[in-house]
This record gives structure tokens, sequence and C-alpha cells, in this order.
């Protein structure tokens, strides 16, 4: 007979050599930069009021997990560490007006429409998960863990990526609520690996620091803040989703409010005004990229191809993208809005089709709404007439009622 099992060995001590032994291996593993953080919850920035003010707009999964969010104890119990892993995707090589400096800030030539630099890649939570699936076995090599002692994640999990990443140091939190790397500016994305493995802190930018703080090393700058195309930041550090072009063109999946869109301007699929803009960037260095895979084609398209995009023939251009999670009448919409404000009237008859017959009442409606901004509206006669959706029917409503009087 087997003897009962005794109580689990315990983990090892705090270990500097193991610790950079560890380091070495994440970047190895092609992270651009590996910091670690006691786990305390006491990191935590005020989320819980931000998210009484309904600044989470409908991103009701943030509600949800709050708790865990606030606690890493309610994600794994008895964490100690947490290892905070950056990925750059910043490159030279994206084209323009992807690649425009903070002095030269994304343009709006023409009919062109600007992407969110990290959407000119293969989805990356798909593209850096193998690492930290590789991660979790470096740690129980050499560190002796189990699976059970660690949790993983790329951006989808309970975490507050950003508060974690300032507690290690890989920099501060900006007036633009992104974390700011001295090495990296804007341009990170970020990992996370909670562990019971007790490792000893790196420091944070400044030793006095705290999470709470923003915009430690901006000084008076406020150029992100005085950017927003839509005035989203409440206050510097605290963004109000529901005025971010990032949430309106991605995360809200119904109308996008009429007020706000000339404000979205040409760009189609996230923004990053309020990165670009960020004097740090002048000391960001091209990433190594080992764990992206670019898409920069995506750049090139025209909105007179986005806007004739099939079913068929948008699985295959977005494949594996992170675009492909907004579906094609959520990047119709979009490139409906981009169209009406870039204002070339070659673009109406694709316009004029989409707002008459598209299957999506969504669609349309974005349609409608850009149509009549380029002076086409009288090509609808027939559509309004035959129109029974109440989202569309508000759009002409919108646009044919007189102005109300000051």
């Amino acid at each position: 007979m087997n003897p009962p099992a005794g109580p689990a060995a315990p983990l090892p001590g705090p270990d500097l050599e193991k610790r950079e032994q560890l380091r070495a291996r994440l970047l190895a593993l092609g992270f651009d930069t590996v910091r670690f953080a006691a786990a305390d919850p006491a990191v935590a920035p005020p989320l819980r009021p931000w998210l009484d003010a309904g600044m989470h707009a409908d991103m009701a999964w943030l509600e949800r997990g709050a708790a865990k969010r606030l606690d890493p104890g309610l994600v794994l119990s008895e964490v100690r560490t947490v290892i905070m892993l950056g990925v750059s995707y910043w490159s030279e090589q994206l084209p323009p007006p992807q690649n425009s400096k903070p002095k030269t800030r994304n343009s709006e030539n023409g009919a062109g429409a600007v992407w969110a630099r990290y959407a000119l890649h293969e989805d990356y939570h798909d593209t850096i998960k193998p690492a930290l699936v590789s991660a979790g076995r470096i740690l129980e090599e050499l560190c002796g863990a189990t699976p059970a002692d660690y949790r993983c994640y790329v951006d989808t999990g309970p975490v507050l990526e950003r508060s974690w990443a300032t507690r290690a140091g890989l920099g501060f939190t900006g007036k633009n609520a992104m974390l700011i790397s001295r090495e990296h500016g804007n341009w990170l994305f970020l990992a996370t690996v909670f562990t019971r493995v007790p490792f000893a802190p790196d420091a944070p930018v400044r030793l006095k620091h705290t999470a709470r703080e923003v915009g430690l090393l901006c000084g008076r700058c406020t150029r992100c803040l005085d950017a927003c195309p839509t005035q989203a930041f409440a206050a510097p550090g605290v963004l109000d989703a529901r005025r971010c072009v990032s949430y309106q063109t991605i995360e809200n999946k119904g109308i996008i409010p009429r007020a706000l869109r000339p404000g979205i301007g040409a760009r189609i699929y996230g923004c990053d005004v309020c990165l670009e803009v960020c004097p740090w960037n002048r000391f960001a260095q091209d990433g190594r990229r080992l764990l992206l895979a670019a898409r920069y084609d995506l750049a090139a398209l025209t909105l007179a191809e986005l806007l004739a995009l099939t079913p068929e023939s948008f699985a295959t251009v977005f494949r594996r993208t992170p675009i492909k999670r907004l579906k094609l009448a959520g990047l119709l919409r979009n490139a409906c809005i981009v169209a009406g404000n870039v204002g070339d009237a070659s673009l109406l008859p694709a316009l004029t089709a989409l707002a008459s017959a598209h299957a999506s009442p969504l669609v349309r409606a974005h349609a409608v709404w850009a149509v009549f901004r380029l002076g086409g509206g009288g090509a609808l006669a027939a559509a309004r007439t035959a129109e029974t959706n109440a989202s569309v029917l508000a759009e002409y409503a919108a646009e044919t009622s007189p102005p109300a009087l000051a």
C-alpha cells in the first residue's frame, strides 16, 4: 500500500539568478521585454468608479470580471508573482500613412483608409499564444512548478495588464491611459503570467511610483488629450470608451452615434492618434516581431475595394487577422463612415447600392448617412419608400428633417 500523500513540497523562494535565467529564456522565445512584479492587489487603478460612471460602454465583460481584475488571488490562489511580457509592433516598414511619426500623424489622403497599426498583422492573440505555452513549460523546467502553479493570458483574461506592467517597470501610464515604454514607445502588446513561484520584483520606472499615478514622465505635455478627434478623455488617464474611435469602430456592434462620425475621419478600424502624437515614440526602435506576422498589404486596400467586399472575399482577405471578428457588416459600416468623411464622390454608386439593397440594416443605415454627406441623397428616394427598418428610417429622418431653431 502506498503511503498517504503528504502536503505538496513548497515552491522555491526568490532567487535572483533563477529570475535572470527565466528572463533570458523568455526573451529568447521572442518577447521584447520581460519584467517581474509582486502580486499585490493594491496596484489596481480606480476601476470601480470608471465602471460606475458607465465609461466602459457596453463591454459588460469588464464589469463581470471586475473582482478578479482587482484581486489576482481570485484568478490564481496563492499567486506570488506577475510576469509581464511585451512584444513591440512598431516598424518603420509600415506603409504610409501607417508609419507616420508624431510630427506627421496618420494622414487621411483621398479615398484611403487608416488602420490601427496593430491590425496590420495576423491576430496577435493567436501568434503570441504558442510562446506563452512555451513560457509555462520553461517555468516548470527551471522552477519545478506544475501547470497548476501558473496562468497565462494574452489580453484575454481578467487582468489589468497596464497596471501590472507599470508596477513591473515596463513603463508608466500616460495621460492617454496607455502604457508608455521608454524603449518601445506606445507600441507594445502585453501578455501576462500569474504564478505561485516567488521572484524578486523589478523596480518600477521610479521607486516611489504607484500604478495610480498618471503621466509620470509626461510633464506638462497634453498632446494626446488635445489630439483626440472625439474628445474621449474625461480627464488625464481616464478614457470614456463611449466616445473613443477604437471602441466605436471595433467593439460597438451597432449604430455609431451620428455626432461622432465626422471625428472618425478616415479611421476604418481602431485609432492610434493618442498613441502616435506621444513624444516618447521618438525613442521607439523597430521590434524584433518574432511573434508577429505582418499583414501590411491590408493598408493598400482602397475604399472602393472595401465597399465591394462580399462574405467570401471578406473571409479570404481578412483570414487570421483581428478584423475578422468585426464581421463583414461591421467593416462595411465603418467603410461607409470613412467614405462619407473623405469626400470622394466617385464612391456614390457603391454607397447608393449599399443603402438601397444591402441585407444588413446596420450597413444600410450608415450608407444612407454617407450618401447624403456626399450630396447624393436624391438617388435614394425609391429606397426610402421601400425601407421598413426603424434604424435606417431614423437616418433618413435625420437627414431630411429641417434644422432646429436656435
